[in-house]
């Protein structure tokens, strides 16, 4: 059977102030009426039922995820004691995934995304599903790029494996990381490399089975958990050995040493959505290219992104920056600094200011 394992577990540090410790970017309504999380859970529902729905999650965030999310099994909502990044997230996942379906095959994806063609989306993410099924392995979804983007990482596709409901599946050649502007220009011309998208599908004793082999101490901690989860002390063990595992990514910690690995070139609208920046190509913009959301106004002023959450913000005169306000903060940074938000967490911290964090 098919199940969805949801990533939700990111601490949304570039969208502060909107964002807080227990209010991250997944449980934000930055460019819907819905919050992140949710529009994912929403996109998957034609493919999965609730209950064979998994999110992954903080101990911060796990009450607001079960209340965004009630369709979904409470025992579905994996809480983790801290983040020890996306590798151990996908195998804490597998275990629990494993415990009540042994030949389960999961989709793994993150909950902060958005998705254009919601229909192309889900008969990719079933052709990807059934390609694990038929021969094993890990699969990722690349996403064509319309751009020489260098703040992606990339993937690099090998030679056609098959083909399946109109997509092509090939051989994984190897991850890139973030390219230069020429090499972009490069990739883009090219037409071998596909955006890192980090959505990703494979049977969870596969995903296993390689984190035994790559990861061993990740894995014998991992091993732990999941035996636990299966009686009483499940939470108990959690808390005790999660803490303790080795922090590293899937893609690095896994992917790149994985013996057989597909990615499926896809062409569907995305966005991680990750910065104000990115924000604000999905909302309304004026005749000055000014992007607005809640009560904002704009004079001889163009090119800003201007949010607010509760106070009138006006801005006059000015270009090419991000204003935004909530009831106990204001954060006013220029667009192409934007990925410096994460500072002004850091210095907050510093402060001491806590009860803006």
């Amino acid at each position: 059977m098919l199940h969805a394992v949801i990533m939700a577990g990111g601490s949304g540090t570039r969208f502060w102030p909107a964002s807080r410790r227990n209010r991250p970017k997944q449980l934000l309504d930055l460019v819907s009426t819905a919050p992140l999380l949710r529009l994912t859970f929403e996109r998957l529902e034609e493919l999965v039922p609730p209950d064979r729905v998994w999110v992954v999650t903080t101990e911060a965030t796990a009450g607001a995820c079960r209340r965004l999310l009630p369709e979904v099994p409470g025992s579905n909502i994996l809480a983790e004691p801290v983040g020890r990044n996306t590798a151990a997230c996908v195998g804490l996942a597998a275990h629990a995934v494993r415990n009540v379906d042994e030949d389960a095959t999961c989709l793994v994806l993150p909950a902060d995304h958005l998705i254009g063609d919601e229909v192309r989306f889900r008969s990719a993410m079933a052709a990807g599903a059934r390609m694990v099924e038929r021969a094993g392995g890990l699969l990722t979804f690349g996403i064509q790029p319309t751009r020489p983007e260098t703040g992606y990482g990339y993937l690099e596709s090998g030679e056609e494996e098959t083909q399946d409901d109109g997509w092509t599946i090939h051989h994984l050649q190897r991850f890139v990381e973030k390219p230069n502007e020429e090499s972009a220009r490069r990739y883009l011309a090219g037409g071998r490399h596909l955006w890192n998208a980090g959505i990703f599908a494979w049977r969870a004793g596969d995903v296993l089975r390689e984190i035994e082999l790559q990861l061993p101490e990740l894995a014998s901690g991992l091993q732990r958990i999941g035996d636990a989860l299966r009686g009483d002390d499940g939470d108990k063990v959690l808390a005790e050995v999660y803490p303790t595992l080795p922090a590293t990514s899937v893609d690095f910690g896994i992917m790149e040493g994985a013996r057989h690995c597909w990615v499926v070139p896809v062409d569907f609208a995305w966005s991680d959505v990750g910065s104000w920046p990115a924000v604000a190509e999905e909302l309304p913009n004026d005749d000055h290219g000014n992007a607005g959301r809640g009560r904002v106004a704009a004079l001889d002023a163009a090119g800003n992104v201007l949010v607010s959450g509760g106070p009138v913000v006006a801005a006059v005169g000015v270009r090419d920056l991000v204003v935004v306000a909530t009831p106990d903060a204001v954060l006013v940074v220029p667009k192409d600094q934007a990925q410096r938000v994460k500072e002004v967490v850091d210095r907050l911290r510093e402060l001491g200011w806590e009860d803006v964090l």
